[in-house]
């Protein structure tokens, strides 16, 4: 028994969308791979679902990068142009950035500092010392103020029992 054509047309039924979508896109990515496997051929496929998220496949030992080179001289087409260049690179310097600040955390929680020579040891206690000062001084801060509050507090206090002495005198 065969498979009755289907209209090809948007489905109203979010749960049944949802279930053809995920069937048809693992669908359309088995395809792919077999079509790499079985004729050599180099596939990129990208899906976006209509939530946003993505599901891509690449041909294996091919670098998405050769694909859109091979891409751009058979089409004439520039999907990859220098603004995407500089964010690429500006994406690559932050990630950098990022992995010598979490370094730099860890050395500064007393981790991974066994590679560390005299000068940067010493730059990395005389942080240390500036941190804790600050932490100090904002402690102290913090302090006068509760102490501060609770003085208020306090005479606060003994205004209202006054109050309440002297409404209890006059009944």
């Amino acid at each position: 028994m065969g498979r009755g054509k289907i209209e090809i047309k948007r489905i109203e039924n979010s749960s049944n969308r949802q279930v053809t979508y995920s069937k048809r896109r693992n669908g359309i990515i088995k395809k792919a791979k077999e079509i790499t496997v079985l004729c050599d051929a180099q596939v990129s496929l990208v899906v976006f679902a209509s939530s946003g998220k993505m599901h891509e496949y690449c041909s294996p030992s091919t670098p998405l990068i050769d694909i859109l080179d091979k891409y751009h001289k058979q089409s004439g087409k520039r999907l990859w142009d220098a603004k995407h260049e500089n964010l690429s690179n500006e994406m690559d310097r932050v990630k950098k950035e990022n992995d010598n600040m979490q370094i730099e955390l860890r050395r500064l929680r007393g981790e991974d500092i066994t590679s560390l020579n005299y000068k940067e040891l010493m730059a990395l206690e005389e942080a240390l010392e500036n941190g804790l000062t600050g932490v100090r001084e904002k402690q102290s801060e913090l302090m006068k103020m509760m102490r501060t509050n609770e003085r208020m507090m306090e005479e606060e206090t003994k205004r209202l029992n006054y109050e309440l002495c002297s409404t209890k005198r006059r009944w």
